[in-house]
């Protein structure tokens, strides 16, 4: 996987990738084509924004399955980290994949890798069935994305 200077952009064929869950369970991109994939990108576990983030995503399980889309949360904490915040946010279906090592791997092939902090920015990237990335939008760092924007752009799709 190259690393990028910038975000990826619409049209693009996405990286594929194989993080562990927060149970330590591979996901392996190009095991969902046919599907629509959000990769919510955050810059670490346990921060407010990141934690509010994830639990919008894990609460619009059932709008993303209505629009065939697998919803992901992604940062660059260990698995144990997200393990532990998975736990304390009670999600019952939301698997949020680290990019621990290599440290960003992921993140910096998506040109999403904020190299001041270690981390990555807050983003949302929707790969469609096919793997091409559709739709990519940075959000400030301190801004929670709106998760009605998301879905009005899956419907589009």
């Amino acid at each position: 996987m190259a690393d990028r200077n910038k975000p990826i952009t619409k049209g693009e064929t996405a990286p594929d990738f194989t993080l562990k869950d927060q149970f330590g369970k591979d996901f392996k991109l190009t095991d969902y084509k046919g599907k629509k994939v959000l990769l919510s990108f955050h810059p670490l576990a346990w921060t407010g924004i990141c934690t509010d983030q994830m639990k919008s995503l894990e609460k619009n399980y059932k709008n993303f399955a209505a629009l065939n889309t697998v919803a992901l949360g992604l940062s660059v904490d260990a698995v144990p980290t997200k393990k532990a915040w998975s736990d304390n946010m009670k999600l019952k279906h939301l698997k949020i994949l680290s990019d621990f090592w290599p440290h960003g791997q992921v993140a910096k092939a998506y040109g999403l890798f904020r190299e001041q902090g270690g981390t990555s920015e807050r983003a949302n990237v929707i790969v469609d069935e096919k793997g091409k990335v559709a739709w990519v939008k940075v959000y400030k760092i301190s801004q929670l994305p709106p998760i009605d924007e998301v879905i009005e752009v899956l419907k589009k799709l």
